[in-house]
């Protein structure tokens, strides 16, 4: 269903908020205080302008208060985009998103209203030890304390067994919920399902059976 999203702030988190909600087909009006940041992605967004998003004049000026979703990504500083959260709240805009940088800075957002606090730096801290520590990952997405979501390249003692030979849920309390070949993508892969070089699997579990993977999980 396509929404009409206000981005506020253009660094690189913002802009790329800003640049992927385009490509899934919403409206998105980016908005930054640096001129260039907004001339460099206004050919990119439906429209963009430049102003103070801490100012609820300026806001109401652009008529942030139309808008049912809005991401704050100021992130050079926290005080900007606590108020900026604060007015968007004030002028009516249903749902949003805001980027903190520390734990303080989003209980802060959160007390002001933001619907949903996320904090890129220690997410992203997270899926970067997660690749390094485990090789045949390629991707991990945190779902709660040592317990998350991989996309695995097969390893080699996979390729050639069947899901069901694998029996991962029982191993190491890992269950296969999509397997990716080529530009393919299998959701529930079923037990008769094949696995060949290059496939990538999706894991979800426990990050306890994720470390015995490249020793223990086609035993």
């Amino acid at each position: 269903m396509k929404q009409s999203v206000l981005v506020i702030g253009l660094g690189r988190f913002g802009s790329s908020a800003a640049r992927e909600l385009m490509r899934l087909g919403h409206d998105v009006l980016a908005v930054d205080r640096d001129e260039q940041m907004v001339n460099e992605i206004a050919p990119d967004v439906t429209h963009a302008v430049q102003a103070d998003a801490s100012d609820v004049d300026a806001l109401k000026v652009i008529g942030a208060g139309d808008f049912d979703h809005a991401v704050v990504a100021i992130s050079s500083a926290a005080e900007p985009s606590i108020f900026a959260t604060m007015a968007l709240k004030q002028l009516g805009v249903r749902n949003v998103v805001a980027k903190a940088g520390t734990a303080l800075h989003g209980s802060i957002l959160e007390r002001v209203g933001a619907d949903r606090v996320v904090y890129p730096e220690r997410e992203m801290g997270a899926r970067v030890a997660h690749l390094f520590a485990y090789p045949d990952v390629l991707d991990y997405l945190d779902v709660a304390p040592g317990f998350g979501i991989v996309m695995l390249r097969a390893p080699e003692p996979f390729v050639g067994k069947t899901i069901g030979e694998l029996d991962l849920p029982r191993k190491l309390e890992l269950s296969p919920i999509a397997l990716r070949r080529g530009v393919k993508v299998t959701v529930n892969p079923h037990h008769t399902e094949k696995v060949f070089a290059g496939d990538l699997l999706i894991l979800i579990g426990r990050d306890e059976g994720l470390a015995r993977l490249p020793t223990d999980a086609a035993k």
